[in-house]
């Protein structure tokens, strides 16, 4: 049985999103070139072709090669995973997932004053 395909994407797949979202589009053999370290034209490829189905890229022909872009962008991208992130640890709670990092000891008081300062403003809204 092949694996289970992931929902949300791989450190791979986000590599390449990374690279298509800074450039716009991209053959595979621009991908390639363009990512820092050195990975299998194969991999790339089937990397790219994962993405396709899962609906984050699409692709035109042009000539031989086939030229992919991102459907999605990066802010889709990044609520996406924070759904997935909150549905999964925090039971669909956006409230445990903020409380969970403000009792991080991480978090400085200057960080915690911009917070309340962006909480204020939405609040405003």
């Amino acid at each position: 049985m092949p694996p289970k395909q992931s929902a949300t994407l791989t450190e791979a797949e986000l590599r390449i999103m990374d690279v298509l979202w800074r450039k716009g589009t991209g053959t595979v053999q621009q991908v390639l070139d363009w990512l820092p370290s050195a990975l299998a034209y194969n991999s790339v490829l089937t990397t790219m072709r994962i993405l396709e189905r899962k609906g984050h890229v699409k692709h035109v022909k042009d000539g031989r090669a086939h030229v992919y872009e991102p459907i999605i962008g990066r802010q889709e991208a990044t609520r996406s995973e924070i759904q997935h992130l909150v549905g999964r640890f925090f039971r669909n709670s956006h409230e445990a997932l903020v409380l969970n990092i403000l009792e991080d000891e991480a978090i400085d008081a200057g960080k915690l004053k911009r917070l309340r300062e962006m909480l204020e403003r939405s609040d405003a809204k």
